[in-house]
């Protein structure tokens, strides 16, 4: 059931994130969005914590490996799971995500429906 799942989509792009929001809640999900860093980091510290984060690694304030860190250093977000959404494709870009605890790792441009299915699986593990 995706119509409860809340994910937060932390880009800087905003015709990615418009595309994003339309795609998942044609879906059923809800979302909510984060311009940068710091605004991603105060919606995973708001009450409602989302189910799922779509992370993109370069953005304003705090990028997204170091909310990444945060999150996973955090007990109430270390369990969330991340799909980080990058132009970043170096070895060292991918393995230093999925170090750092991301559970999966797409590089831009990239087919919305692949992330369609890897979210819904990611999100079925949890269920």
């Amino acid at each position: 059931m995706t119509a409860e799942r809340l994910i937060l989509i932390a880009d800087d792009e905003p015709l990615l994130v418009e595309l994003l929001e339309f795609r998942l809640s044609a879906r059923g999900y809800r979302t909510v969005s984060a311009n940068d860093g710091r605004e991603a980091l105060e919606a995973l510290a708001a009450d409602e914590k989302p189910d799922a984060v779509v992370l993109d690694a370069m953005m304003p304030v705090h990028d997204g490996f170091e909310v990444l860190r945060r999150m996973r250093a955090d007990p109430a977000t270390k369990d969330i799971p991340v799909i980080m959404l990058t132009a970043r494709r170096g070895e060292k870009d991918v393995v230093g995500a999925l170090e750092l605890g991301a559970n999966d790792y797409l590089v831009k441009p990239f087919m919305p429906e692949e992330l369609m299915i890897r979210l819904a699986r990611m999100l079925a593990v949890r269920a």
